[in-house]
Protein backbone atom coordinates (compact mmCIF):
# COMPACT_ATOMS: atom_id res chain seq x y z
CA UNK A 1 0.00 0.00 0.00
CA UNK A 2 0.75 3.46 -0.67
CA UNK A 3 2.47 5.30 2.50
CA UNK A 4 0.04 7.22 4.60
CA UNK A 5 -2.65 6.96 2.47
CA UNK A 6 -6.31 6.26 4.16
CA UNK A 7 -9.18 4.51 1.47
CA UNK A 8 -11.76 2.03 1.78
CA UNK A 9 -11.17 -1.26 -0.07
CA UNK A 10 -13.99 -3.14 -1.47
CA UNK A 11 -17.64 -2.54 0.54
CA UNK A 12 -15.12 -0.92 3.88
CA UNK A 13 -16.85 2.27 5.76
CA UNK A 14 -17.08 5.82 5.60
CA UNK A 15 -14.56 8.52 3.55
CA UNK A 16 -12.53 10.88 5.36
CA UNK A 17 -15.65 13.61 5.98
CA UNK A 18 -14.65 16.93 7.76
CA UNK A 19 -16.59 19.88 8.87
CA UNK A 20 -16.48 23.41 7.31
CA UNK A 21 -16.78 26.66 8.29
CA UNK A 22 -17.25 29.63 6.70
CA UNK A 23 -16.77 32.66 8.97
CA UNK A 24 -17.34 35.88 7.60
CA UNK A 25 -16.58 35.31 4.49
CA UNK A 26 -17.98 38.43 1.82
CA UNK A 27 -16.57 38.61 -2.05
CA UNK A 28 -16.57 41.31 -3.96
CA UNK A 29 -15.78 41.89 -7.61
CA UNK A 30 -15.89 45.05 -8.40
CA UNK A 31 -14.27 46.22 -4.66
CA UNK A 32 -18.12 48.19 -4.13
CA UNK A 33 -20.86 45.46 -4.13
CA UNK A 34 -20.68 42.27 -2.58
CA UNK A 35 -22.06 38.99 -4.01
CA UNK A 36 -21.58 37.04 -0.96
CA UNK A 37 -22.26 39.29 2.03
CA UNK A 38 -20.38 38.41 5.88
CA UNK A 39 -21.11 34.56 5.61
CA UNK A 40 -21.21 32.74 8.95
CA UNK A 41 -21.93 28.80 8.00
CA UNK A 42 -21.25 25.70 9.40
CA UNK A 43 -21.32 22.48 7.63
CA UNK A 44 -20.96 18.86 9.76
CA UNK A 45 -18.60 16.50 8.67
CA UNK A 46 -20.63 13.90 6.47
CA UNK A 47 -23.63 16.44 5.85
CA UNK A 48 -25.30 16.41 2.53
CA UNK A 49 -25.62 20.88 2.63
CA UNK A 50 -27.62 22.75 -0.79
CA UNK A 51 -26.98 25.57 -1.36
CA UNK A 52 -30.37 27.02 -3.02
CA UNK A 53 -31.06 30.43 -4.77
CA UNK A 54 -32.12 32.08 -7.91
CA UNK A 55 -29.49 33.74 -10.62
CA UNK A 56 -26.84 36.18 -8.99
CA UNK A 57 -27.51 35.06 -4.86
CA UNK A 58 -24.11 34.03 -4.63
CA UNK A 59 -24.13 30.47 -4.38
CA UNK A 60 -21.86 29.80 -7.16
CA UNK A 61 -19.30 32.32 -5.80
CA UNK A 62 -19.52 30.56 -2.16
CA UNK A 63 -18.58 26.96 -4.36
CA UNK A 64 -15.77 29.05 -6.07
CA UNK A 65 -14.33 29.80 -3.34
CA UNK A 66 -14.50 26.58 -1.26
CA UNK A 67 -12.62 24.87 -4.48
CA UNK A 68 -10.03 27.81 -4.15
CA UNK A 69 -10.89 28.93 -7.59
CA UNK A 70 -11.42 32.37 -6.01
CA UNK A 71 -10.36 34.48 -2.71
CA UNK A 72 -12.74 36.03 -0.37
CA UNK A 73 -11.99 39.31 0.07
CA UNK A 74 -12.70 38.92 3.79
CA UNK A 75 -13.10 36.32 6.31
CA UNK A 76 -11.72 32.55 6.79
CA UNK A 77 -12.57 28.92 5.08
CA UNK A 78 -11.93 25.88 7.38
CA UNK A 79 -11.63 22.14 6.22
CA UNK A 80 -11.66 20.19 9.35
CA UNK A 81 -8.21 21.76 11.61
CA UNK A 82 -7.08 23.52 8.06
CA UNK A 83 -7.39 27.27 7.03
CA UNK A 84 -7.49 26.83 3.57
CA UNK A 85 -8.62 30.54 2.71
CA UNK A 86 -5.50 31.33 0.34
CA UNK A 87 -4.36 27.90 -0.59
CA UNK A 88 -4.39 27.04 -4.39
CA UNK A 89 -7.41 24.40 -5.40
CA UNK A 90 -4.64 21.31 -5.90
CA UNK A 91 -3.77 21.91 -1.95
CA UNK A 92 -7.15 21.51 -0.72
CA UNK A 93 -8.06 17.96 -1.28
CA UNK A 94 -11.68 18.64 -2.70
CA UNK A 95 -13.16 16.42 -4.94
CA UNK A 96 -15.37 18.33 -7.30
CA UNK A 97 -18.51 17.23 -9.83
CA UNK A 98 -19.60 19.60 -12.84
CA UNK A 99 -22.52 19.85 -14.64
CA UNK A 100 -20.49 19.26 -17.89
CA UNK A 101 -18.47 16.04 -16.85
CA UNK A 102 -14.85 17.17 -17.90
CA UNK A 103 -13.83 13.79 -18.26
CA UNK A 104 -10.43 13.39 -21.10
CA UNK A 105 -12.14 12.14 -24.08
CA UNK A 106 -8.75 11.02 -25.44
CA UNK A 107 -8.50 8.42 -22.47
CA UNK A 108 -10.58 5.33 -21.17
CA UNK A 109 -12.83 5.56 -18.15
CA UNK A 110 -10.31 3.46 -16.15
CA UNK A 111 -7.69 6.25 -17.50
CA UNK A 112 -9.71 9.00 -16.05
CA UNK A 113 -10.43 7.60 -12.82
CA UNK A 114 -6.95 7.04 -12.46
CA UNK A 115 -5.53 9.93 -13.42
CA UNK A 116 -5.99 12.16 -10.01
CA UNK A 117 -4.05 9.05 -8.24
CA UNK A 118 -1.43 9.14 -10.82
CA UNK A 119 -0.77 13.12 -10.58
CA UNK A 120 -0.65 12.24 -6.43
CA UNK A 121 1.95 10.00 -7.48
CA UNK A 122 -0.03 6.48 -5.97
CA UNK A 123 1.96 3.43 -6.16
CA UNK A 124 0.68 1.78 -9.62
CA UNK A 125 -1.02 -1.90 -8.04
CA UNK A 126 -2.68 0.73 -5.39
CA UNK A 127 -4.33 2.95 -8.46
CA UNK A 128 -5.40 -0.32 -10.30
CA UNK A 129 -6.72 -1.85 -7.02
CA UNK A 130 -9.06 2.08 -6.73
CA UNK A 131 -10.05 2.73 -9.93
CA UNK A 132 -11.58 -1.24 -9.77
CA UNK A 133 -13.15 0.00 -6.51
CA UNK A 134 -14.78 3.64 -7.68
CA UNK A 135 -16.03 1.46 -10.88
CA UNK A 136 -17.52 -0.98 -8.43
CA UNK A 137 -19.26 1.45 -6.32
CA UNK A 138 -21.01 3.52 -9.03
CA UNK A 139 -21.54 -0.21 -10.72
CA UNK A 140 -20.18 0.33 -14.19
CA UNK A 141 -17.56 -2.03 -13.63
CA UNK A 142 -17.16 -3.47 -17.12
CA UNK A 143 -17.47 -0.06 -18.41
CA UNK A 144 -13.25 0.61 -17.59
CA UNK A 145 -11.94 -0.03 -21.42
CA UNK A 146 -14.36 2.51 -22.93
CA UNK A 147 -14.06 6.10 -24.09
CA UNK A 148 -16.55 8.51 -22.42
CA UNK A 149 -17.92 8.96 -25.94
CA UNK A 150 -19.39 5.42 -25.28
CA UNK A 151 -21.26 6.37 -22.37
CA UNK A 152 -24.44 7.80 -21.66
CA UNK A 153 -25.33 11.38 -20.08
CA UNK A 154 -26.09 9.49 -17.24
CA UNK A 155 -23.35 6.64 -16.80
CA UNK A 156 -20.52 9.51 -17.95
CA UNK A 157 -21.96 11.52 -14.61
CA UNK A 158 -20.99 8.51 -12.62
CA UNK A 159 -17.93 8.24 -13.60
CA UNK A 160 -17.38 12.24 -12.96
CA UNK A 161 -19.04 11.19 -9.17
CA UNK A 162 -16.52 8.12 -9.18
CA UNK A 163 -13.25 10.58 -10.06
CA UNK A 164 -14.18 12.95 -7.10
CA UNK A 165 -14.45 10.58 -4.50
CA UNK A 166 -11.37 8.16 -5.59
CA UNK A 167 -8.92 9.90 -3.29
CA UNK A 168 -11.15 10.39 -0.78
CA UNK A 169 -11.73 14.44 -0.57
CA UNK A 170 -12.22 15.85 2.98
CA UNK A 171 -15.10 17.88 1.28
CA UNK A 172 -16.69 17.02 -1.95
CA UNK A 173 -18.25 19.91 -4.66
CA UNK A 174 -21.11 19.56 -6.82
CA UNK A 175 -22.23 22.54 -9.14
CA UNK A 176 -25.52 22.03 -10.91
CA UNK A 177 -23.77 18.54 -11.42
CA UNK A 178 -27.28 17.37 -13.24
CA UNK A 179 -28.52 19.93 -15.38
CA UNK A 180 -27.55 18.10 -18.70
CA UNK A 181 -29.41 15.49 -17.62
CA UNK A 182 -33.00 15.04 -19.33
CA UNK A 183 -35.61 14.46 -15.72
CA UNK A 184 -35.54 10.43 -16.23
CA UNK A 185 -31.52 10.50 -16.03
CA UNK A 186 -32.26 13.22 -13.14
CA UNK A 187 -34.07 11.25 -10.85
CA UNK A 188 -31.80 8.19 -11.53
CA UNK A 189 -28.77 10.18 -10.32
CA UNK A 190 -30.30 11.29 -7.36
CA UNK A 191 -31.03 8.30 -6.16
CA UNK A 192 -27.30 7.23 -7.18
CA UNK A 193 -25.97 10.02 -4.87
CA UNK A 194 -27.87 9.40 -1.99
CA UNK A 195 -26.76 5.87 -2.31
CA UNK A 196 -23.29 6.69 -2.73
CA UNK A 197 -23.66 9.45 0.72
CA UNK A 198 -25.78 7.11 2.61
CA UNK A 199 -22.65 4.12 2.02
CA UNK A 200 -19.67 6.27 2.19
CA UNK A 201 -20.50 9.73 4.38
CA UNK A 202 -18.72 12.28 2.78
CA UNK A 203 -19.12 15.58 3.08
CA UNK A 204 -20.91 17.31 0.31
CA UNK A 205 -22.27 20.88 -0.64
CA UNK A 206 -24.28 21.00 -3.89
CA UNK A 207 -25.23 24.06 -5.67
CA UNK A 208 -28.71 23.57 -7.73
CA UNK A 209 -31.25 26.23 -8.61
CA UNK A 210 -33.65 23.11 -8.89
CA UNK A 211 -36.04 23.06 -5.78
CA UNK A 212 -37.13 19.35 -6.09
CA UNK A 213 -33.26 18.55 -6.18
CA UNK A 214 -32.27 20.24 -3.27
CA UNK A 215 -35.65 19.04 -1.38
CA UNK A 216 -34.84 15.13 -2.02
CA UNK A 217 -30.79 15.05 -1.88
CA UNK A 218 -30.54 16.78 1.17
CA UNK A 219 -29.61 16.67 5.12
CA UNK A 220 -30.51 20.46 4.85
CA UNK A 221 -30.84 23.34 2.15
CA UNK A 222 -29.42 26.93 2.55
CA UNK A 223 -31.52 29.20 0.74
CA UNK A 224 -29.66 32.15 -0.39
CA UNK A 225 -31.12 35.84 -1.29
CA UNK A 226 -28.67 38.27 -1.86
CA UNK A 227 -25.88 37.07 -1.10
CA UNK A 228 -27.30 36.24 2.17
CA UNK A 229 -28.88 33.42 3.74
CA UNK A 230 -32.28 34.10 3.70
CA UNK A 231 -33.45 30.49 5.44
CA UNK A 232 -31.12 27.35 6.28
CA UNK A 233 -32.62 24.14 7.97
CA UNK A 234 -34.01 20.63 6.75
CA UNK A 235 -35.79 20.24 4.06
CA UNK A 236 -38.88 19.59 5.56
CA UNK A 237 -39.02 23.08 7.75
CA UNK A 238 -37.73 25.07 4.86
CA UNK A 239 -40.96 23.68 2.81
CA UNK A 240 -43.68 23.40 5.26
CA UNK A 241 -42.24 26.38 7.58
CA UNK A 242 -40.84 29.33 5.60
CA UNK A 243 -39.66 32.21 8.04
CA UNK A 244 -39.88 34.70 5.17
CA UNK A 245 -41.76 35.50 1.71
CA UNK A 246 -38.86 35.06 -0.14
CA UNK A 247 -38.39 31.40 0.81
CA UNK A 248 -41.84 30.39 0.43
CA UNK A 249 -42.21 31.94 -2.98
CA UNK A 250 -39.06 30.50 -3.99
CA UNK A 251 -39.32 26.80 -2.67
CA UNK A 252 -41.76 25.05 -4.30
CA UNK A 253 -45.11 26.36 -6.23
CA UNK A 254 -46.69 29.38 -3.57
CA UNK A 255 -49.96 30.99 -3.26
CA UNK A 256 -49.50 35.14 -1.93
CA UNK A 257 -52.71 36.29 -0.88
CA UNK A 258 -52.71 39.58 0.28
CA UNK A 259 -54.79 41.01 3.21
CA UNK A 260 -54.58 43.21 6.32
CA UNK A 261 -53.71 42.37 9.27
CA UNK A 262 -56.61 42.55 12.22
CA UNK A 263 -55.47 40.88 15.48
CA UNK A 264 -53.16 38.14 16.65
CA UNK A 265 -54.13 35.70 19.45
CA UNK A 266 -50.67 33.95 20.42
CA UNK A 267 -48.99 32.56 17.27
CA UNK A 268 -52.37 32.54 15.47
CA UNK A 269 -53.68 36.40 13.35
CA UNK A 270 -56.84 37.16 12.20
CA UNK A 271 -56.72 38.70 8.04
CA UNK A 272 -59.02 41.10 5.86
CA UNK A 273 -58.34 39.70 2.96
CA UNK A 274 -58.70 42.43 -0.39
CA UNK A 275 -62.52 40.71 -0.94
CA UNK A 276 -63.44 41.57 2.58
CA UNK A 277 -63.35 37.82 3.46
CA UNK A 278 -61.72 37.31 7.54
CA UNK A 279 -59.50 34.27 7.44
CA UNK A 280 -57.18 32.82 10.08
CA UNK A 281 -53.24 32.24 9.73
CA UNK A 282 -49.87 31.82 11.43
CA UNK A 283 -48.79 35.08 11.95
CA UNK A 284 -45.04 35.65 10.99
CA UNK A 285 -43.39 39.40 11.83
CA UNK A 286 -45.54 40.40 14.74
CA UNK A 287 -47.68 42.37 12.35
CA UNK A 288 -50.06 45.18 13.84
CA UNK A 289 -53.79 46.46 12.84
CA UNK A 290 -53.76 48.00 9.71
CA UNK A 291 -50.57 46.47 7.95
CA UNK A 292 -50.64 44.98 4.62
CA UNK A 293 -49.53 41.57 4.85
CA UNK A 294 -49.42 38.29 2.37
CA UNK A 295 -50.59 35.21 3.17
CA UNK A 296 -48.40 32.28 1.61
CA UNK A 297 -50.35 28.88 1.41
CA UNK A 298 -49.32 25.78 -0.95
CA UNK A 299 -51.90 24.76 -3.78
CA UNK A 300 -51.99 21.49 -2.49
CA UNK A 301 -53.10 22.51 0.94
CA UNK A 302 -56.11 24.25 -0.51
CA UNK A 303 -59.31 22.55 -1.47
CA UNK A 304 -62.75 22.77 -2.00
CA UNK A 305 -64.61 23.18 0.84
CA UNK A 306 -68.76 22.92 2.29
CA UNK A 307 -70.69 25.91 3.17
CA UNK A 308 -69.75 27.26 6.97
CA UNK A 309 -66.23 26.25 6.68
CA UNK A 310 -63.53 28.35 8.32
CA UNK A 311 -61.08 30.43 5.76
CA UNK A 312 -63.06 30.53 2.50
CA UNK A 313 -62.45 32.41 -0.32
CA UNK A 314 -64.84 32.38 -2.97
CA UNK A 315 -62.75 31.96 -6.44
CA UNK A 316 -63.89 31.67 -10.13
CA UNK A 317 -62.72 28.80 -12.05
CA UNK A 318 -60.54 29.95 -14.95
CA UNK A 319 -58.96 26.35 -16.23
CA UNK A 320 -57.49 22.94 -15.03
CA UNK A 321 -54.05 21.46 -16.58
CA UNK A 322 -53.48 17.53 -16.35
CA UNK A 323 -50.24 16.99 -14.33
CA UNK A 324 -50.72 13.17 -14.43
CA UNK A 325 -50.84 12.58 -10.68
CA UNK A 326 -53.13 15.38 -10.36
CA UNK A 327 -54.91 18.29 -11.99
CA UNK A 328 -53.59 22.40 -11.49
CA UNK A 329 -56.33 24.39 -11.20
CA UNK A 330 -56.36 27.92 -11.80
CA UNK A 331 -58.69 30.53 -10.46
CA UNK A 332 -58.94 33.71 -9.59
CA UNK A 333 -60.90 35.39 -6.21
CA UNK A 334 -63.18 38.39 -6.27
CA UNK A 335 -60.42 40.94 -5.97
CA UNK A 336 -58.42 39.61 -9.44
CA UNK A 337 -55.92 38.13 -7.31
CA UNK A 338 -54.96 34.34 -9.01
CA UNK A 339 -55.20 31.21 -6.83
CA UNK A 340 -53.57 28.23 -7.80
CA UNK A 341 -54.76 24.73 -6.19
CA UNK A 342 -54.74 21.16 -6.85
CA UNK A 343 -56.87 17.62 -7.28
CA UNK A 344 -55.16 14.93 -6.83
CA UNK A 345 -55.79 12.30 -9.86
CA UNK A 346 -57.99 9.49 -7.98
CA UNK A 347 -60.14 8.59 -10.70
CA UNK A 348 -63.83 9.48 -11.73
CA UNK A 349 -63.86 12.89 -9.68
CA UNK A 350 -65.49 15.62 -11.49
CA UNK A 351 -63.37 18.55 -12.51
CA UNK A 352 -64.45 21.87 -11.97
CA UNK A 353 -65.42 23.97 -15.14
CA UNK A 354 -64.28 27.09 -16.43
CA UNK A 355 -66.25 30.00 -15.25
CA UNK A 356 -67.42 27.80 -12.25
CA UNK A 357 -67.78 29.31 -9.12
CA UNK A 358 -65.95 27.30 -5.83
CA UNK A 359 -65.44 27.56 -2.40
CA UNK A 360 -61.91 27.28 -1.40
CA UNK A 361 -60.43 26.41 1.96
CA UNK A 362 -57.30 25.57 4.17
CA UNK A 363 -56.43 24.67 7.70
CA UNK A 364 -54.87 27.53 9.56
CA UNK A 365 -51.48 26.19 10.31
CA UNK A 366 -51.08 25.63 6.77
CA UNK A 367 -51.12 29.25 5.59
CA UNK A 368 -48.50 32.32 6.82
CA UNK A 369 -49.20 35.87 7.51
CA UNK A 370 -45.90 37.82 6.35
CA UNK A 371 -45.47 41.19 6.18
CA UNK A 372 -46.62 42.39 2.52
CA UNK A 373 -42.93 43.17 0.57
CA UNK A 374 -42.25 46.87 0.16
CA UNK A 375 -42.90 47.84 -3.77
Amino acid sequence: MTQGVDFPQGDAGPLRAEPVLLRGISKSYDGSANVVDALNLDVGAGEFLTILGPSGSGKTSILMMLAGFERPSAGSIRIGERDVSILPPHRRNIGMVFQHYALFPHLTIAQNLAYPLQARRWARQDVAERVEWALSLVRLTAMGSRHPSQLSGGQQQRIALARALIYNPQLVLMDEPLGALDKQLRDQMQDEIIRIHRKLGPTIIYVTHDQGEALSLSDRVCVFEGGRIAQIGAPTDLYEAPTNAFVAGFLGENNAIGGIFLSSDGDRCHVRLKGGEIVCAINIGNGSYGEPVSLAIRPERVKAVPEGSPNVLHVEVIDATYLGDSHRVRSRASDGTEIIWKLPNCGGQALPTPGETIRLGWRTEDARAFPAPRI
